[in-house]
């Protein structure tokens, strides 16, 4: 199995101990893609203290996804793989289809790759489209939702299956002043740091409107629910 982008390794044990579940006693190879040295060590760590993994061997790489990329081609080790998954991570990659192409090229037969991001029906895929070029761009992000990717693929002639799984965000704390939770909720929906205090006033207003509007969210029982809809893509080899 290969994942890319480990976060803290909650999600990896999960798959794995299903793989476990199905397949008992087999030997799994774990091959961690995360350029993120943090995240590492926490998956490490929850690793140390983690049982029923005597039969799977990790390997972790501080690398982005091109430098993973780059030391395969030189190695000239393209091992194939029967999983990979990619979950919320393509917002981070300069080069998606590349990434794609080259990660598809790694599947053994009947393998997959799965990939979650948001689905382009959900109200992140309207905000970024309505509001992306107002906001700060540092390169860090991009607005990239399930619509994009299928489109990619595609282009790239890769087969795949799109299923939109139903979901929702409470953002109600974004609309109370002065609520810390709240102001790093609008953080994260703008990917942008401090929003509430560096954003020109016209702009946090227009945004704020907007996030009550039912294109973006609905409100039940006092609350007001982000429409935070995702994708699951299962690209076959």
């Amino acid at each position: 199995l290969v994942s890319y982008g480990c976060f803290l390794g909650e999600i990896d044990l999960q798959i794995l101990s299903k793989v476990q579940t199905k397949y008992p006693g087999i030997h799994i190879n774990n091959e961690v893609v995360e350029p993120n040295a943090e995240q590492i060590a926490k998956y490490k760590e929850l690793v140390a203290k983690t049982s029923n993994l005597e039969n799977i061997k990790f390997a972790w790489h501080k690398e982005t996804s091109s430098e993973y990329q780059n030391r395969m081609m030189e190695k000239n080790e393209l091992q194939k793989w029967d999983f990979i998954h990619m979950i919320q991570v393509l917002y981070y990659v300069k080069d998606i289809p590349a990434t794609l192409k080259f990660f598809h090229s790694l599947l053994a037969t009947n393998a997959m790759i799965l990939i979650v991001v948001v689905s382009g029906a959900s109200g992140w895929a309207k905000l970024w489209k309505k509001y992306g070029f107002r906001l700060p761009s540092d390169d860090l992000c991009l607005y990239v939702t399930s619509s994009d990717l299928t489109q990619m693929l595609d282009n790239l002639g890769i087969k795949y299956k799109c299923y939109d799984l139903p979901s929702t965000m409470d953002i109600s704390d974004c609309f109370i002043d002065g609520n810390e939770n709240g102001d790093l909720l609008l953080d994260f929906l703008t990917e942008t740091c401090n929003f509430n205090t560096t954003a020109p006033p016209a702009l946090k207003a227009e945004i704020l409107k907007d996030l009550q509007e039912p294109e973006f969210s609905v409100k039940k029982e006092g609350k007001v629910f982000f429409n935070n809809n995702l994708s699951f893509i299962v690209v076959e080899a």
